[in-house]
């Protein structure tokens, strides 16, 4: 016999081998046992949670010879016949392929025949949502006041797609996920059957990856069996298959990512990627890492929903102190959004290195937690003394309101504001009166840096251009080619040579209190001359 697929070998052929749904085992067995069957159910939920199987295991129980509180015997000649899909009393219909108005039409000429043996004849019809409008319609008159003799199954995933009045004539079981636990527990007793040895751990990742399905965690294990055949599959076996990162990995990446450190993401990344990782998995499982950070730091006491073991849920919480809610929450939101771009994408690395670098550099990103993270980094700055601007003067002489020691121009955290400059030289007059001519015509992306750039003057008289922290100054202190460029066009301009000064700030605010705007000056001294 050839080899049948873990999820239908172990299908569950009584209401009680159903697992993780006992608010509908309880509900239906309650039924049987009155013999109070409604004439029409609907099924709804995630897949792989046990609509289908249900849905078979009560068409077999309300035909059955010899029923039992459990559901069917499985011993009689008509759950034979049915298991074995030669009855004629249990019809299974494809909505996705049979959905037409001449599909239902069948069905509906069907329903006045009584069955041939047994009570009851029962439609299951899966993925009903995928019927049409006119087909819809047809069945509604039938599953309204169809025979005695008939029940109908629908089953759907999307059940919001479905017309109001098909949802007023059913009765609604909404089938939950499974939970981690009961899905491991099943997967245990499976493996214990077929004789595999398997890790806890690794049993729970599975389950874990399955989302809430137990036919999905089924046909995960059988891939992971089927890989590592005749020996033990261990935690490690099943990343390898499922192309998964360990959760230190994560840990890592999450410290490079607070410490701000791009190059050690990106190598990270570039390990993650040469050990032929699912990128698109690795993102889930990042995202997931970052959810449970969040729980523990939102409360002390949600161990039990976090499935990790003790020691990478000592480390998690050491993490979730180096970090602030909101922060967390916008690395959940980038890499959320990136969860939806990376799955159609053909340049998923790419994509991946971008978010990170966002996390990185929240300057990048105009939202507000971005704007919460880039505050938040200037405050750290200064907490730790760190040089933030710097300051109009130079050369020797202390430049208004006191220098930074150890360097000319730097300005230390509540210096007082600059004071105006006695004289502005005539070049840098010219340089600042015709500056958006200037910017107009320099070509991109300098045109665009330059948009943003503020202009103020050096100690030593010379023209200085101020850029808040980010890539506009990355562009001009870390590329000094960029620099000399804006040097030429600014000396074709004037007719002279021009020596340009580029100074960062962290925020607007800090060149409004570290530096002079000259080109207020220069226009405040035009008005006073007319």
């Amino acid at each position: 016999m050839s080899y049948m697929a873990l999820y239908r070998k172990f299908r569950p052929d009584t209401l009680a081998d159903v697992k993780g749904q006992d608010h509908i085992v309880t509900t239906l067995k309650n039924q049987l046992a009155a013999n109070r069957i409604g004439h029409a159910y609907l099924f709804t939920g995630t897949r792989g949670t046990g609509k289908t199987t249900v849905a078979k295991i009560l068409a077999r129980a309300v035909n059955c010879e010899n029923p039992t509180p459990e559901g069917p015997c499985g011993e009689c000649r008509i759950c034979r016949a049915i298991a074995a899909g030669a009855s004629m009393n249990v019809i299974e219909i494809d909505a996705a392929s049979n959905n037409g108005v001449d599909n239902i039409r069948e069905i509906v000429d069907e329903v006045s025949y009584s069955p041939a043996e047994g009570k009851y004849k029962v439609y299951i019809i899966d993925e009903v949502h995928m019927l049409s409008a006119g087909a819809f319609n047809a069945l509604l008159k039938t599953l309204e006041e169809p025979p005695s003799y008939v029940i109908f199954i629908l089953a759907t995933t999307e059940v919001h797609k479905l017309p109001i009045t098909i949802l007023s004539r059913c009765q609604r079981y909404d089938f939950k996920r499974i939970p981690i636990d009961t899905i491991a527990a099943r997967l245990r007793e499976l493996t214990g059957q077929e004789g595999v040895q398997v890790e806890e751990k690794a049993l729970r990742y599975i389950a874990k990856t399955a989302d809430g399905s137990m036919r999905d965690a089924l046909s995960l294990l059988d891939q992971c069996i089927a890989f590592h055949l005749g020996h033990e599959l261990t935690y490690d076996k099943v990343l390898d298959v499922l192309g998964a990162v360990d959760t230190e990995v994560f840990s890592r990446l999450l410290r490079d990512i607070l410490d701000r450190n791009v190059l050690g993401c990106v190598q990270l990344l570039e390990e993650i990627v040469m050990q032929g990782r699912e990128l698109t998995q690795f993102v889930t499982d990042f995202t997931w890492y970052l959810r449970n950070l969040m729980l523990v730091q939102a409360s002390d006491n949600l161990e039990d929903v976090i499935d990790m073991s003790t020691d990478n849920l000592k480390r998690l919480k050491e993490e979730s102190a180096m970090a602030d809610m909101d922060r967390i929450v916008r690395f959940i939101r980038i890499f959320s959004e990136l969860s939806g771009q990376i799955r159609q994408s053909a340049q998923k690395r790419i994509l991946v290195e971008i978010a990170l670098i966002k996390l990185c550099k929240p300057e990048m990103e105009a939202a507000p937690d971005a704007m919460l993270d880039r505050i938040r980094q200037v405050e750290d700055k200064l907490e730790k003394g760190v040089v933030v601007a710097a300051a109009p003067g130079s050369g020797g002489n202390p430049a208004p309101g006191g220098a930074a020691p150890g360097g000319a121009g730097g300005v230390t955290p509540g210096a007082a504001r600059p004071q105006l400059p006695r004289a502005i030289p005539e070049d840098v007059k010219q340089i600042v009166s015709r500056w958006p001519a200037i910017v107009g015509s320099a070509e991109n992306p300098m045109r665009i840096y330059l948009k943003s750039a503020r202009l103020s003057l050096g100690g030593d008289n010379r023209l200085c251009v101020v850029f808040e922290d980010g890539l506009a100054s990355d562009y001009f202190t870390k590329q000094p080619e960029h620099k000399a460029l804006l040097e030429a066009l600014l000396s074709d301009f004037s007719g002279k040579e021009i020596e340009v000064g580029i100074q960062t700030v962290g925020e607007a605010q800090q060149f409004e209190d570290n530096f002079v705007d000259i080109s207020k000056v220069i226009q405040m001294e035009i008005e006073e001359e007319e």
